[in-house]
């Protein structure tokens, strides 16, 4: 029987609609995942945890499990949100007008640079012997949580290559590899701890650093010494400081206590060490132009730069600032390459853990057939990219010999692969939460945007190609090391080997082609340089999963890849493919 109440306003009785009657709780919040908090970002990472397993061995497996739970952790990932939701603001001027070139940082930011600094995200590579794969896998942690970060951590520990053996070393080194943070900005004699970052492009070049204006001349200082307090402050052309008047288009992490640039002298493109505060505390004349408005993260900042009678320090010879700073470019490849696997590793982790918790057509997302297809395929694309990292990183023990010569040209080609496959990956993970994906409140969206800087920083997709070709035409030793590396997985499945003769035919009518220095041919060579760099980063990664992976984990990868029946998407995989085994290694001990 229906209630009845009393109008005032009208005098007649009517009835309570049936929902007043009976209410329904419209805000209860129904099949919805909880938040992904309060795990061990490492141990769920089985593909991380066996490649480094094999790799480094000896490696503190204790302290990955604190790291694996500190970025897992609800208070690491709320510093980790906020940064990304306050991005840093420039300040060109204090209220009186003086120049000051400040960036401010959310406090999360800061905590969040430094447990990667205390980590040893940014040294251990260089503080303990052959640690560069161990290294590798905490700056992947950090990176997978709050990739912004990552840039400052990257330069600083690349840094240190191109410094090291220099008389630079014995001042900046020992501040370069400390495991601590000080974001003050004062005279680098007063702290312990440094970050460092980076300054090639400009507006006219671009990647063709050799057409730069910047200029350095030498500071005249009629019979007086140099300022002390700087590394090689003496006399002579190598301890004298510079001084360089010029632009540069794009200054990662502005914020940093110094930075290696590229500026012309007479005898061509050099190399410098640039301060931002001087010894005795003035600031050098690095001048903030404006924070780049950039399409991915938000909590780290990029700049454009002014260089107005800034004081530089020469780095190597005169002249051969690009063979310089080379050193540290090759590190930044690397971490590119790193940065994108720990992407792929979020992309999965948070995927599985959405279908793993939603409900649709009467089942788990997780356990309907179309899905397990596409969770199986994006973890394939992250186990290949984790094994691959790593692999590569462990390579950077050697000083020389094989290892080096293979890193040199696999580095590039690596890069190249993997950073394009990022973004495209990180689309398909974020459709997997569907609208919940596609929104600023969860992380997939952020790492959707931040994925394409992998590919563009240090080398866009046509540079890396011409690094892999002119390696190839002149350097024998870095193809041989990555011939001999391609040969070691024949003979474990067919499509393997059939992809690898189609490979070295290419590999030989291009070294036809550059030692006879046909125009033609050379030009045929480079206008197809994408599709060979392709091959060989399919047979690069297969070779690695096939030689030292799970077997089903490699020989999924040879079928979904290399095979006749490889599909384009993600989730079409051909038959063979151990879909429930890749599954449960995407959730880690997640799944049931």
């Amino acid at each position: 029987m229906a209630s009845f109440n009393h109008s005032p306003s009208h005098g007649r009785v009517r009835p309570h609609p049936p929902w007043e009657a009976c209410p329904v709780p419209t805000h209860t919040v129904l099949n919805q995942s909880p938040p992904r908090t309060g795990v061990d970002e490492f141990g769920l990472n089985t593909a991380l945890v066996e490649a480094l397993a094999h790799y480094a061995p000896a490696a503190d497996v204790t302290e990955l499990h604190r790291i694996g739970r500190l970025v897992g952790s609800v208070e690491f990932q709320r510093d980790a949100r906020a940064a990304e939701r306050n991005p840093p603001v420039l300040s060109t001027h204090d209220r009186w007008g003086n120049r000051v070139d400040d960036v401010d940082f959310h406090p999360g930011y800061h905590r969040v640079i430094a447990e990667a600094l205390h980590a040893g995200a940014h040294s251990l590579a260089w503080t303990q012997p052959r640690a560069n794969a161990e290294r590798a896998a905490r700056f992947m942690l950090f990176a997978q949580v709050e990739p912004g970060h990552g840039c400052p951590v990257s330069m600083t520990h690349a840094a240190y290559a191109a410094l090291r053996g220099t008389e630079h070393e014995a001042y900046w080194g020992p501040r370069l590899t400390a495991a601590a943070y000080d974001p003050r900005l004062v005279d680098t004699a007063q702290k312990s701890a440094v970050t460092f970052g980076m300054a090639m492009t400009e507006k006219q070049g671009g990647s063709d650093v050799r057409a730069n204006t910047t200029r350095a001349v030498p500071v005249a200082h009629s019979g007086s010494a140099p300022p002390a307090g700087l590394p090689g402050s003496g006399d002579g052309l190598p301890g004298r400081p510079f001084e360089l008047t010029g632009h540069k288009w794009f200054c990662s992490a502005p914020q940093s206590d110094a930075f290696l640039m590229l500026a012309q002298l007479d005898e061509g493109l050099s190399c410098f060490v640039v301060p931002r505060v001087l010894p005795g505390g003035e600031r050098n004349g690095v001048r903030i132009q404006r924070l780049k408005d950039k399409l991915g993260n938000k909590s780290n900042a990029s700049s454009e730069i002014e260089l107005e009678g800034a004081a530089g320090w020469l780095v190597g010879d005169p002249g051969r600032g690009v063979r310089t700073i080379i050193e540290m470019v090759n590190r930044t490849r690397l971490d590119c390459i790193l940065g994108s696997a720990a992407g792929m590793r979020q992309g999965v982790a948070e995927a599985a853990w959405h279908t793993q918790h939603r409900f649709a057509f009467g089942a788990r997302l997780s356990e309907q057939p179309l899905m397990r297809a596409v969770l199986a395929d994006l973890q394939l694309e992250a186990e290949a990219a984790t094994w691959t990292a790593l692999h590569l990183a462990s390579a950077h023990d050697a000083e020389s010999g094989d290892d080096a010569d293979f890193r040199r040209i696999a580095t590039a080609i690596a890069k190249y692969w993997i950073c394009k496959r990022g973004p495209e990956h990180a689309y398909e993970c974020l459709e997997c939460l569907g609208g919940n994906g596609y929104t600023e409140s969860f992380p997939l969206a952020m790492r959707y945007r931040e994925q394409p800087v992998m590919a563009v920083w240090e080398g866009s997709g046509n540079v890396i190609v011409l690094d892999v070709l002119r390696a190839l035409a002149k350097d024998p030793r870095s193809a041989k090391a990555l011939l001999a590396q391609l040969e070691g997985a024949l003979g474990y499945m067919p499509d393997y080997d059939r992809a690898f003769d189609v490979a070295a035919r290419e590999l030989a009518r291009a070294s036809t082609a550059a030692a006879d220095g046909e125009p033609a041919a050379l030009a045929e060579f480079a206008a197809a340089g994408r599709v060979l760099v392709e091959r060989l980063a399919l047979l690069l990664q297969a070779s690695v999963l096939l030689t030292r992976a799970p077997g089903e984990v490699a020989r999924s990868f040879v079928l979904a890849r290399l095979g006749p029946d490889r599909g384009r998407e993600y989730g079409a995989l051909p038959g063979g493919v151990d879909i429930d085994g890749l599954v449960a290694r995407a959730m880690g001990c997640e799944e049931g």
